[in-house]
C-alpha cells in the first residue's frame, strides 16, 4: 500500500507530508485547490517527465517522494531484490528536480533511473485518468485492456519475442539465397587468405620476438666485442676491475662507519653496487657464451619476417597483429559457411515459424476465452449506469498475416440501443457513453488487478445521482481489497469514502499555499454539503450529506 506522499516546494504546495491508510479514500475540494498537484507528484515518483518549471516560485529545488509498503508483494520485491534495491518491506520512490531543469530519481535512496521507476510502479500501483476514455477510439488499447484484464501482458511480450526471432530468422534465410554467388565468391577468397596466413603460423606476440632476434644477430659481433669489455672492466679483469675497486672502498671505510650516518650509508649503498655487479657478471657470461647463431638462421628470420611485411601489406595491417587477422577471417569463414548452409536455415526458419504459431494459437485461444468475461463483466457495470440496454463485445478478426501482436485484429464493438448491430465503438458511441464505458472498463480492470493501489482521478466527471452513487458503491468495494484513492466532485462518492481528504488553497502574505486536511465526521458533512448545495450551505443540504453519509 501506499504508505506516505512527501512534497516539498513543488508548484504551490511548500511542505506536505500525507500519511494515508488502507480502504477507500476521497480526496475533495474546490477546481483549483490543487488536487491535480497530488497525482502529478505522485505521478512524477512513478517515472512522469518534468523540467525546473514544477518548482515552487521562489524556491531552487522540488523533492516529491511515495514510500510504498511492499512485504506482502512478492513480485515487486523479487524486482527489487534483482537489482540489489530492496530495503526490508518498504519502498520509496523519489524524485528532485532543480529549476534549471536537471532532476534526479532514486530507488530505496539509491540512484535510478525513469525506466526503473516506471518497472516498479507498474508492480505497485495503477492510475486511472479522466481522460482514459478517449484511449478507446483507439482500437490498439482494445488489446492491451484485454491482456491486462486477463494477465495475460506477459505472454504477450513472449510472442512478440518469437515474432522477432522467427523474422530474424527468415530474413537470414532470404539473404542467403539472394546473397548465395556472391558470398560463394568470398568464401573462395576468405580461404584462400586463411590458407596464407595459416602457413605463415604467426603465433601471438612472435613477432615482436622475430625482430628482437634478427636485431642480435644482425649485430652479434659488436654484442661479442662489447660483452667481453665489460666483463673485464666489471669483474673478469686480470688487473684491476670495477668489484675489485668497489670492495677496496669498501673495505677502507667499514672502519670509520660508526663515525656519521652519511658514511655509513654510503657503505651500504656500495655494498648494494657490489651485489649488483657480482649477480650481473654471470648474467652476462650465460649470455655472451650462448650467443651462438647457425650459419642459416639470420637469413631463415630475415625470409620470415619478409613474408610478415608481405602479408601485412596486402592485409593493410601492422605485422603483429596478422594472428588477428586470421582470428577474424576464421569468424567470417564460419558465418559464411553457415549462410551457404540452406537447408539449415530453413530448418531455423521453420522452427522458428513453429514457435511462434504455437504461442499465438494459446494466445489467441486465451484471448477470446477472457474476451467474453471481460465484457460481460463491464456489461454489468453499464446496467448500474444507467446502459441496460447496450451490448458490447471484443472481436477477434484474423490478421491477413502473422504479426508481433498476434494471429487476431481485437476491436471492441458496441450498440447502446436496442434492434441496433453491434459497430466499431469509435464510430457509433456517443461521448457521455463514451466516459460510461470507460469508467465501466477501469473498474472491472481494477477487480482484477493484481497490483494493491489503484487512483481513481475524476473518472466520474459526467455523472451523477444514481449512477454516481453506483459507482460509489462499486470504489468502496475495491476499497475492501486493496487501497483505492478517488478524486470526486460527486457527493455520492465522497460519501462512500472509508477516509476523506480535502485539499485546500489559501494565500498568505501574498503567495499561495496548498495543502491537505484528513476531515473529521462533522467535517465530511460540511463538505458532502458543500459539494451538494454549492457555496451556500443550508441545514438541508447537511440533512442530505447525513443521509448520504448513513447510506
Amino acid at each position: 500500500m501506499l504508505s506516505l506522499l512527501k512534497i516539498s516546494q513543488f508548484a504551490i504546495v511548500e511542505n506536505l507530508e500525507l500519511e494515508l491508510d488502507a480502504g477507500f479514500s476521497v480526496i475533495t475540494g474546490e477546481t483549483g485547490a490543487g488536487k491535480s498537484i497530488l497525482m502529478d507528484a505522485l505521478g512524477l515518483c512513478l517515472g512522469d517527465r518534468a523540467d525546473g518549471s514544477v518548482v515552487r516560485a521562489g524556491a531552487e529545488r522540488a523533492d516529491v517522494s511515495a514510500l510504498f509498503l511492499v512485504g506482502h508483494l512478492p513480485e515487486a520485491q523479487a524486482w527489487l531484490i534483482e537489482r540489489e534495491l530492496d530495503e526490508s518491506d518498504e519502498c520509496t520512490l523519489r524524485r528532485t528536480f532543480n529549476r534549471d531543469g536537471r532532476s534526479r530519481a532514486y530507488i530505496n535512496g539509491r540512484p535510478a533511473n525513469l525506466s526503473d521507476l516506471r518497472a516498479i510502479g507498474e508492480r505497485l500501483i495503477d492510475i486511472h485518468s479522466q481522460h482514459e476514455h478517449q484511449t478507446l477510439l483507439r482500437k490498439d488499447s482494445h488489446r492491451s485492456m484485454l491482456d491486462s484484464f486477463a494477465n495475460l501482458r506477459v505472454e504477450a511480450k513472449a510472442l512478440s519475442g518469437h515474432y522477432a526471432q522467427w523474422q530474424q530468422a527468415a530474413s537470414k534465410l532470404a539473404h542467403a539465397e539472394r546473397a548465395g554467388a556472391e558470398q560463394a565468391a568470398r568464401l573462395e577468397i576468405v580461404e584462400h587468405l586463411l590458407q596464407e596466413l595459416s602457413q605463415l603460423n604467426l603465433g601471438p606476440d612472435e613477432y615482436a620476438r622475430l625482430e628482437q632476434r634478427h636485431d642480435t644477430l644482425a649485430h652479434i659481433g659488436t654484442l661479442q666485442l662489447d660483452g667481453e669489455q665489460a666483463l673485464a672492466m666489471i669483474s673478469e679483469g686480470e688487473n684491476d676491475n670495477a668489484s675489485r675497486y668497489l670492495q677496496r672502498a669498501i673495505r677502507s671505510l667499514e672502519p670509520h662507519a660508526q663515525r656519521a650516518n652519511a658514511l655509513a650509508e654510503a657503505i651500504d649503498l656500495l655494498r648494494s653496487a657490489h651485489i649488483q655487479i657480482e649477480e650481473a657478471s654471470p648474467t652476462l657470461r650465460h649470455f655472451l657464451d650462448d650467443l651462438e647463431a647457425s650459419p642459416n638462421e639470420l637469413a631463415e628470420l630475415e625470409q620470415r619476417l619478409s613474408q610478415c611485411h608481405q602479408l601485412a601489406r596486402k592485409h593493410r595491417v601492422a605485422p603483429e597483429t596478422l594472428p588477428s587477422v586470421y582470428d577474424a577471417l576464421n569468424a567470417e569463414r564460419d558465418a559464411l559457411l553457415e549462410a551457404a548452409d540452406l537447408g539449415l536455415l530453413a530448418e531455423q526458419a521453420r522452427a522458428a515459424e513453429q514457435s511462434y504459431q504455437t504461442h499465438a494459437t494459446a494466445l489467441r485461444r486465451a484471448r477470446g476465452e477472457a474476451a467474453t468475461r471481460f465484457c460481460d463483466d463491464i456489461q454489468q457495470f453499464l446496467s448500474g449506469l444507467g446502459m441496460s440496454n447496450a451490448r458490447l463485445a471484443l472481436t477477434l478478426t484474423p490478421l491477413a498475416k502473422p504479426s508481433a501482436i498476434g494471429l487476431d485484429d481485437i476491436e471492441f464493438h458496441f450498440s447502446a440501443n436496442p434492434g441496433q448491430p453491434l459497430r466499431p465503438l469509435g464510430k457509433v458511441a456517443s461521448g457521455g457513453e463514451l466516459s460510461r464505458l470507460s469508467l465501466g472498463i477501469q473498474v472491472v480492470h481494477a477487480r482484477h488487478s493484481p497490483v494493491p493501489v489503484m487512483v481513481f482521478d475524476e473518472v466520474d466527471v459526467g455523472i451523477g445521482g444514481g449512477i454516481a452513487e453506483v459507482v460509489g458503491r462499486l470504489l468502496r468495494a475495491l476499497g475492501e481489497n486493496a487501497q483505492v484513492f478517488s478524486i470526486t466532485h460527486q457527493p455520492q462518492v465522497a460519501a462512500r469514502g472509508h477516509h476523506h481528504l480535502r485539499v485546500e488553497k489559501r494565500v498568505v502574505d501574498g503567495t499561495t499555499h496548498s495543502t491537505v486536511v484528513a476531515l473529521s465526521d462533522a467535517e465530511r458533512i460540511e463538505e458532502i454539503a458543500r459539494m451538494s448545495g454549492g457555496m451556500t450551505i443550508t441545514e438541508e443540504t447537511r440533512e442530505h450529506a447525513r443521509t448520504l453519509m448513513a447510506n
